[in-house]
């Protein structure tokens, strides 16, 4: 949902400031510029007074701990980065049109531990790193001198997840001026009870603060892409107290938002006072209907449709967790040629304008507010399951805030059309880790920590009424989306009553249960919400009606949930940090996508694990002669044949998992694989080795790009040979330079051991490629080169362009 907040009149300046907030709450202005911050604690540094010549001017996001050091000193679980204390200010002056305005601080999110100042008066805190909050600032501010806000971030927990979180200011900020009579901050409510393809109704709910003493009315219009009024209704708020008006539209021949074509609507809502405009608030909506049956699956539109989705944390490698919205739009566009059609948030709540480009695209989303609840899980400090885990985390929180953080999920993006399902938990009832039960003794448990029953751990009875009571706090603010959890204990969690209190139970890695489970509780609408890779795993989708969806993990590489050092990210995606593609995701293009697929991927012949997606290798054919190897094929395509140097090793069928196998005698020149339909020519994939490395190449996604601070071009820098074919095994460090109105927002290489600065200008390549964040500064011509001792520079041209008028 694009949700524009508009003060009625508007000033010039701030009309053109808004156009940043095309993607969030568009009150007044983005307010991410001209911060100042200071690594480490400042004793008093919400004074005024205090001196900031030292402290760092910067743009926000900002992610502090990116910046690094890598040191074993710091946690595996969160990536060998750092935690602690930042400090940011800002100082700004209120714009005349602002005056006698209700002015509101909002965050979309700053981890963690925030507490807000302005003026030195105190504002308040929020724990939840992950949570979107506001503040009234409006008693705190001069309305005609200098205003200093501050923010106090505390991470010193460093580690207190399971993942990289990153640290700081790292998502957008908001200034908001409203009248003093305006339509709450999330205070509109859009359901669409009935729909069919000739009509639609829907609801409109809207919270107002209303001081005024005269006539007050509400007016709602929904104009479809053509900019044509569909609907248009209005109704009258109470007088001089805050109310809710409701409002019911009926729109014919409605178009309904899909994953094939995700139609948006545009709700406008504006508040009148005595005939005037008051204020004004613009977003995205859709129609569309779905559910979930027991025995049938998930519906969209009345199409039964099999959710293909994955799971992915915040980060995005170099970036850490201040990520620019071109950047996951290229994320989200390299899972639509994967076949994704959903996506889990794990395991909080993502920037905002993350669910934007997610109802613009078409993706189906599990919003999820929680990895864990009052008590705390095992965070990994010296690799996974290896030595003494640390217990901090939210858990410490969880009593006097999960209410205010699982609703503000809820009222932050209940009027998306994407969002089909709220999670309130994953994992919380992994075994014993914390909750325990004597059923684990016995039986089948794929996901558990120790050996069997832990009689001093917590009973897992107490996952019951903790659950009941967060999908009762779901189901006060909405009931058109069923509430989920993802379990990875089911064994134990069935003999509580923690799966009933659930609209629909997911499973973690429990495909072997879906069948006795099914037949056990008739009832249970049953998915799959957190699964490896393997055909196995995705085989139940396909064959049970029952089994709506798959939710595979990883979608991207992700810093964290790392073994022991030198290794610092998990490699558990399909996709690698620097966003290219991993031979895995070739396999299961071939299992998702009708676009037809055809690819190559060699391993060495130790490396081949029968029947799992793990060992599959690389897209390349250098390897030392006579080296014995395996060569993969993944096509959905029911035929291939695999040639050496033009001599044919003959046809195979697709094999019952999912791909076809050769053991070759490596020799150097071509391979390559011809792929076959029903006897017809399906594709093709060539593989040639390549020479000694001469060379740099240099790719943009694109040559042109907006100066502002959402757009980024990706630079793929790859060494090549004379023929300028990538050398695959080639790790030469490459130097970035910039002229003109650019910079480097980082580099990535993919690599997991990697401890070199992402804040450099330069980087070792990794299986022969660097990609380069470039943003602009300012429109104008930019220039990058690259250069490496011993081959070839180039030079790239990108122009930057002023950001769009009104």
């Amino acid at each position: 949902m694009t949700r524009f907040h508009k003060l009625i009149p508007v000033a010039l300046f701030l009309l053109f400031v808004s156009l940043d907030l095309a993607a969030q709450h568009a009150g007044t202005i983005l307010f991410n510029s001209q911060w100042k911050f200071h690594k480490g604690d400042m004793p008093q540094g919400e004074k005024i007074a205090t001196d900031e010549s030292s402290w760092k001017l910067l743009d926000l996001p900002h992610d502090w701990s990116i910046e690094g050091p890598f040191s074993d000193a710091w946690a595996s679980g969160t990536g060998y980065l750092p935690g602690g204390i930042g400090w940011y200010r800002k100082t700004f002056d209120l714009l005349p049109q602002q005056q006698g305005k209700t002015i509101y601080l909002y965050f979309d999110g700053v981890y963690k531990n925030s507490e807000v100042w302005v003026n030195e008066k105190y504002v308040g805190k929020r724990p939840n790193g992950y949570a979107s909050f506001y503040y009234d600032i409006t008693p705190y501010l001069n309305p005609k001198g200098k205003n200093v806000v501050a923010v106090k971030v505390d991470h010193t927990d460093f580690a207190d997840s399971r993942w990289y979180s990153g640290s700081g200011i790292n998502r957008n900020v908001y200034l908001m001026a409203v009248n003093p009579t305006h339509i709450a901050v999330w205070g509109t409510v859009f359901t669409t009870p009935q729909i069919s393809q000739q009509q639609a109704t829907a609801s409109l709910r809207v919270s107002v603060v209303n001081v005024s003493k005269m006539k007050t009315e509400v007016i709602g219009e929904i104009t479809d892409g053509q900019g044509t009024v569909v609907a248009h209704q209005q109704g009258l708020a109470h007088e001089g107290k805050e109310s809710d008006v409701a409002l019911s539209f009926t729109v014919k021949d409605p178009k309904r938002w899909s994953i094939e074509k995700p139609v948006l609507y545009t709700l406008k809502t504006t508040l009148m006072v005595n005939g005037k405009a008051v204020d004004e608030v613009t977003e995205k909506v859709g129609f569309r209907e779905f559910h979930f049956d027991a025995n049938k699956g998930f519906f969209l539109n009345d199409e039964n449709t099999k959710l293909k989705g994955v799971c992915f944390h915040d980060d995005a490698g170099a970036l850490g967790s201040a990520v620019p919205k071109a950047v996951w739009k290229r994320r989200l566009q390299t899972l639509k040629e994967l076949g994704c059609n959903a996506i889990r948030m794990s395991h909080n709540p993502h920037q905002d304008y993350l669910y934007d480009l997610c109802d613009e695209m078409g993706f189906v989303v599990q919003d999820e507010a929680f990895d864990e609840w009052a008590i705390g899980k095992n965070k990994w400090i010296k690799g996974w399951n290896v030595g003494q885990p640390g217990k901090d985390g939210y858990s410490k929180y969880f009593a006097e805030w999960s209410d205010r953080d699982l609703g503000d999920m809820i009222r932050r993006n209940r009027n998306r059309a994407c969002i089909m399902m709220w999670s309130i938990g994953n994992e919380i009832d992994y075994p014993n880790d914390p909750y325990t039960h004597e059923i684990l003794n016995t039986g089948r448990n794929p996901q558990i920590y120790g050996k069997g029953y832990q009689k001093d751990n917590p009973p897992a009875e107490q996952m019951g009424p903790i659950a009941k009571h967060l999908v009762e706090v779901v189901k006060s603010l909405d009931k058109t989306r069923p509430v989920t959890a993802a379990l990875a204990g089911v064994v134990m969690s069935n003999l509580t009553s923690y799966p009933d209190a659930l609209d629909v139970v997911g499973y973690n890695y429990q495909e072997y249960r879906y069948e006795d489970d099914h037949r056990q509780f008739p009832k249970r609408i049953i998915y799959g919400s957190e699964n490896g890779k393997s055909y196995e795993a995705w085989k139940p989708v396909s064959d049970l009606d029952y089994i709506s969806a798959q939710y595979l993990w990883t979608a991207f590489d992700f810093i964290g949930e790392a073994s022991v050092w030198p290794v610092r990210s998990s490699g558990a995606g399909v996709i690698d940090l620097a966003g290219f593609p991993k031979s895995e995701f070739y396999y299961r293009k071939s299992l998702w996508s009708e676009a037809p697929t055809t690819f190559l991927s060699v391993a060495p012949g130790a490396r081949r694990e029968q029947g799992r997606s793990r060992g599959f290798g690389d897209a390349h054919w250098n390897w030392t002669s006579g080296d014995s190897v395996n060569v993969y094929c993944f096509t959905n395509g029911d035929e291939a044949e695999l040639f050496v140097n033009s001599g044919s090793l003959g046809r195979k069928v697709v094999e019952s998992n999912g791909y076809m196998h050769w053991r070759v005698a490596y020799q150097p020149g071509e391979l390559k694989v011809r792929s076959f339909q029903k006897g017809k020519p399906f594709g093709e994939f060539l593989l040639t080795t390549a020479g000694e490395a001469a060379t740099l190449g240099a790719v943009p996604d694109r040559n042109t790009l907006k100066a502002d601070k959402d757009d980024v071009i990706h630079l793929t820098v790859s060494v090549l040979d004379k023929d300028n074919r990538g050398v695959p095994l080639a790790d030469n460090e490459i130097t970035f330079s910039i002229e003109g109105p650019g910079r480097l927002l980082g580099l990535e290489s993919g690599d997991l051991r990697s401890h070199e600065d992402y804040k450099a200008s330069k980087r070792k390549a990794y299986k022969g490629k660097v990609l380069a964040y470039v943003q602009a500064t300012g429109p104008g011509a930019i220039t990058v080169t690259v250069n490496s001792p011993g081959l070839k520079p180039q030079t790239v041209q990108l122009e930057s362009l002023a950001a769009d008028n009104p």
